[in-house]
């Protein structure tokens, strides 16, 4: 079987950070959004692509 090291040690990092809040996924959202603001860097996100059906509201309107 296929074994690759980078991906075996960010699989064990994850699941010991998952198991350091008790696997609670608000909790883990709620940390790293905590580590990005303190970080200083500039977030910088992609806006969202309408839909089909979005494009065609807006067109109408």
């Amino acid at each position: 079987m296929w074994h690759d090291e980078v991906l075996a040690e960010i699989y064990k990092y994850r699941e010991k950070y998952a198991k350091s809040f008790n696997y609670n996924l608000h909790a883990m959202v709620e940390d790293l959004e905590k580590k990005q603001a303190a970080s200083g860097r500039q977030i910088i996100s992609k806006p969202i692509k309408p839909t089909q059906q979005e494009n065609k509201s807006l067109v109408e309107t």
